[in-house]
């Protein structure tokens, strides 16, 4: 009899198993007896190099701030208060919160512009843009001070003009926000560009093609994928708006009482050997440092947390 085609080409290679429907045997992973070392170092350069960081971190930080709060109640609780008690301290607490309340929001508005324009489109002239977003970070503070005294000061550029209609921007208010503006203005863009790259145009370009507008495609889409990085942004913008020194010193003139801010005023007190109040105010600087610390910590550790979950997630399935 004539075997059919069907069976005549059907030719398997036998198993070493018998006929086992499953397929043939998975080689079984050896287990490696040697155990995997994270680094060749050997324990000491390791103990040396986490004695060595330690070192550092006390001498040249906790250290210091402590030495801030020994200072500050060195003389009792009492005079830490009196510190706090005079209008100048006021007067200076005041024009600090309300510079970062102006300066920060500001920054915040051009960061997220300046991020997504960078991260999401491609332009021309979009490397010379990047590289002006990091311009603060290469001029110094005081040079940053010197170009707005120089454009708004009595002889400067438009000093003339402002004079005629009795507008102050140098030595006032103005001069120090846009001083403040200046030296903190990368923060938020910095921290959102990479941010904002890495996660990519597609879920922006799904949203406009099920017909959202470009602010809905920002509220719903974009703004809950950056909110961690937005605000570890915000952050450090304040902090460095509160305790910036050195432009704010060129164009405020050291008017006490109008345009010192606390790191000008510590200056001021330090200056005239009023070291308990000088320490006491600086003090509350530190203070405010700690807590954008902790308040910085506890971002990334809810950004880190938001990742894991969103990394446990089962992968979704397409319905029909």
């Amino acid at each position: 009899m004539s075997t059919p085609l069907s069976q005549a080409h059907d030719v398997r290679p036998s198993s070493p198993q018998g006929n086992n429907a499953s397929g043939p045997a998975k080689p079984v992973p050896r287990r490696s007896t040697k155990k995997n070392a994270t680094t060749t170092e050997p324990a000491w350069v390791k103990w040396s190099l986490i004695g060595v960081a330690l070192a550092f971190i006390f001498l040249f930080l906790i250290l210091p701030l402590a030495a801030v709060f020994t200072e500050a109640l060195r003389k009792g609780s009492d005079a830490f208060l009196e510190a706090f008690k005079e209008p100048d301290a006021w007067s200076a607490i005041r024009l600090t919160l309300i510079t970062a309340a102006i300066a920060v929001p500001m920054n915040l508005v051009f960061g997220v512009a300046a991020a997504w324009a960078i991260a999401k489109y491609e332009f021309r002239g979009k490397a010379f843009l990047t590289t002006l977003v990091d311009l603060p970070f290469s001029v110094s503070p005081v040079v940053a001070g010197l170009i707005y005294v120089l454009m708004f000061g009595a002889q400067g550029w438009f000093g003339p003009w402002l004079q005629a209609h009795d507008i102050k921007i140098v030595f006032a208010v103005p001069g120090i926000v846009l001083a403040t503006i200046f030296v903190t203005f990368p923060f938020i863009a910095r921290e959102l560009i990479p941010l904002m790259q890495a996660q990519g145009t597609d879920e922006e370009q799904a949203a406009q093609v099920l017909g959202a507008t470009g602010w809905q495609t920002f509220w719903y889409v974009t703004l809950p994928n950056i909110k961690w990085g937005l605000i570890y942004g915000v952050i450090l913008c304040n902090a460095r708006a509160m305790g910036e020194f050195g432009a704010v010193s060129v164009v405020s003139g050291h008017i006490r009482g109008q345009t010192n801010t606390m790191p000008l005023h510590v200056e001021i007190l330090y200056n005239e050997y009023q070291s308990v109040a000088a320490f006491a105010v600086a003090s509350l600087l530190a203070l405010l440092a700690l807590v954008t610390l902790v308040i910085k910590s506890f971002v990334e550790w809810q950004f880190e947390r938001d990742q894991k979950a969103a990394a446990a997630l089962p992968p979704e399935r397409p319905t029909v």
